[in-house]
């Protein structure tokens, strides 16, 4: 009765997990007694998650609602792996289960909200209609299944859907404020927001609980409605909240020095609510409040931890909280809270009219620009968005005990995500074997991976000898360049993974394999899938997770920060300082990294050996990029007239052609760049390129 009430019937991968924390669910449209299907009519993403996939999908709406298709198709529910978020959603009952029938107070036909965590709810999403930025919301046909009745609220029609579904979503973060609020009767509150809707239902629970006795104001990051005015947004906000401060909330140390100049009161706040969670409003909040003053964070997410720690370095005593759970009740008192504040409502739909540019749009471009800084996680450097989302993604998926493959060019850092992956996960205290499977010879493959007993074979150690899953008993077992085992020690893996059992080469003691396999291969396993080099079951034992880790030219925001933390590096290993010239850093932010991070790190470190000045100029840099590319360019025709009496012009003509193409394509990495730098028009390159075959 517990799984099918809660859904855990529905857990794919990983085992012994329940539907919000698995990797994947089940999401066939077929319920069971104890489940409730619902025809989807709008869904609303939480605003971390939603944020990530618009920045990550560059504001295209095409691209957004095939990255949403694309995890729901991947997962069986809208769970970003990025953010470990989701959302929740509206919808018509169209199917109720026979044993949860009489407990449930709708029935097929009612308009209803499910305020399950899509994160917990398997979901098919057949087509997305319209995408709402302001709301972070999209309308879409298919169906969401629902595992209890109660968490089944109605839809009222003089409410506006899409603020209903924003209200919701934060319904327990409004009920805990009242509840505080009616506990500590603050007469200053500070509300830090990321919105223009949820100050106002904020205020609307303090009055609820205190009348209008208090002080509001509400502190906003000047770069969230670039297309509103601030006059505007003031005027929404009145009377009730007292003053609306616009700001720079990355820079929370300025700040509050300007806030607390215009009004000293501000550094004495009762009650601060965090409900921004951009990098510095949790510092911000920590300076606001007073001593012994209270600090409530709307998620786990909003930097709460950061809060924590910034208070205690500070030497300053807080009270913390947050809420990030599911109440009985909250709902009932969120929808009065919104009808309410309906009148405020209808005014702030009308500035989003009256607003021709999208200004939830454009509020997330700016937002994320500000953390375009670079940043080091386990001794991985980044600075490149695209990075940073990988990170995200490696991160959450180190959670959970799952097999993973990380994909990914020669050089790119395959292993540095495997550190990453292994340092953050349960099993981080264990050991981390790393082996290169490339080295292994076939002969050998055998007693290396599994061990052997005294007396196996001829040669064999009197003590017998551990393989590599002993080695990496209870921790994790990186296998790189997997590709180029053969196909019987495939088979023999293979058995392995799907056993968590195997013999020592001559032993006749079953051992048991508690390791988690993490495999690295630079050419997709796919495609040795599809070539017949590697065994399709095998793949997708391990194709639980993949990590595609991108090339460097891929992420250029990264090639100044890691050229940085080389230069570092190096210099004092070296002993020496060394710098590098803007022009030379522009050199090498253009130029195409074949060999990715490897060949970057080889460059810098030649750099500061090659330098005799303190500044590397571009003119070196240009040498060492492209040395054996100069050494080509140029035929040397003294050989070519030793060699014969006489030479074929037109054939040395045409060798020359060859190497300044090949040349230009190695400089500059894309046929147009190179024919731009022959200034040949690109047609011209294009077909000498076919001609030589390059």
């Amino acid at each position: 009765m517990i799984k099918e009430e809660f859904g855990l019937g529905r857990v794919i991968e990983p085992e012994n997990t329940v539907p919000v924390t698995a990797w994947k669910i089940d999401n066939s449209k077929e319920i069971n007694p104890y489940e409730i299907r619902l025809s989807i009519d709008r869904i609303h993403v939480e605003w971390d998650s939603f944020q990530q996939i618009c920045t990550s999908c560059g504001y295209d709406d095409a691209k957004i609602k095939a990255r949403i298709l694309d995890i729901v198709d991947k997962r069986g529910k809208l769970h970003n792996p990025y953010t470990g978020s989701g959302g929740i959603l509206m919808g018509t009952i169209d199917a109720v289960g026979s044993k949860v029938a009489h407990l449930c107070p709708h029935k097929p036909g009612d308009e209803v909200y499910c305020v399950t965590a899509l994160m917990a709810v398997p979901l098919h999403i057949d087509h997305i209609k319209e995408i709402d930025y302001e709301s972070c919301q999209f309308t879409a046909s298919g169906y969401g299944i629902c595992f209890r009745p109660e968490h089944l609220f109605p839809v009222e029609a003089d409410v506006k859907n899409n603020y209903t579904m924003i209200a919701i979503d934060e319904a327990g973060n409004f009920y805990r404020t009242y509840k505080l609020a009616t506990e500590i009767q603050p007469k200053k509150i500070t509300i830090l927001s990321r919105d223009l809707f949820t100050p106002l239902v904020y205020t609307e629970a303090v009055k609820k609980a205190m009348g209008n006795s208090t002080a509001i104001n509400v502190i906003i990051d000047e770069t969230l409605f670039p297309g509103i005015s601030n006059e505007a947004i003031t005027e929404l906000m009145a009377p009730d909240i007292q003053k609306v401060y616009f700001v720079d909330e990355t820079k929370p140390i300025d700040t509050f020095k300007d806030l607390t100049t215009a009004d000293p009161e501000l550094c004495e706040q009762d009650f601060v609510i965090v409900g921004e969670d951009i990098r510095g409003a949790e510092t911000l909040a920590v300076l606001l409040v007073k001593d012994n003053g209270n600090l409530f964070f709307s998620s786990i997410r909003s930097k709460y931890a950061q809060g924590v720690f910034v208070a205690e370095t500070m030497g300053k005593s807080v009270k913390t909280s947050y809420f990030d759970q599911y109440m009985h009740g909250n709902q009932d008192f969120t929808m009065t809270l919104l009808k309410t504040v309906a009148d405020k409502l209808d005014k702030l739909d009308d500035i989003y009219r009256r607003t021709k540019k999208n200004s939830g749009k454009h509020a997330n471009k700016l937002k994320s620009s500000a953390m375009e800084t670079a940043e080091k996680i386990n001794d991985f450097v980044y600075q490149s968005p695209v990075t940073g989302e990988m990170v995200e993604e490696a991160l959450n998926i180190a959670r959970y005990d799952c097999n993973v493959i990380i994909q990914g060019e020669t050089g790119v850092g395959k292993e540095k995500i495997l550190e990453l992956i292994h340092h953050n996960s349960p099993r981080q205290s264990k050991p981390c074997i790393k082996i290169n499977c490339a080295t292994i010879q076939e002969n050998l493959a055998e007693s290396e991976f599994f061990g052997y007993d005294k007396g196996a074979f001829t040669g064999a150690r009197d003590q017998g000898k551990e393989g590599y899953f002993e080695l990496a008993n209870q921790g994790t077992l990186f296998l790189d360049e997997i590709g180029t085992l053969s196909l019987t020690m495939q088979s023999k893996l293979l058995r392995v993974l799907q056993e968590n059992r195997y013999y020592r080469v001559g032993g006749t003691k079953q051992k048991t394999a508690d390791v988690r396999v993490i495999c690295a291969n630079n050419i997709p396993l796919q495609e040795l899938v599809k070539e017949g080099k590697f065994r399709e079951d095998l793949y997708y034992r391990l194709n639980i997770c993949i990590i595609n880790v991108p090339p460097l030219r891929e992420r250029k925001e990264d090639i100044v920060c890691l050229a940085e933390h080389f230069l570092e590096h190096y210099s004092k290993k070296y002993g020496t300082i060394r710098e590098i010239s803007p022009e030379a850093m522009e050199l090498m932010c253009d130029y195409h990294w074949p060999g990715n991070v490897r060949e970057l790190e080889n460059v810098v470190q030649r750099l500061i050996i090659s330098s005799r000045e303190t500044i590397i100029d571009e003119d070196l840099v240009d040498q060492l990029l492209n040395k054996s590319v100069y050494d080509k360019t140029m035929l040397d025709v003294r050989n070519e007239f030793r060699r014969n009496e006489s030479v074929d012009f037109r054939a040395i003509m045409e060798h020359q052609e060859k190497k300044l193409i090949e040349y230009a394509l190695q400089k500059e990495g894309t046929t147009r760049k190179a024919a731009e730098f022959l200034d040949l028009p690109q047609a011209t390159f294009a077909r000498k390129k076919t001609r030589y075959g390059l």
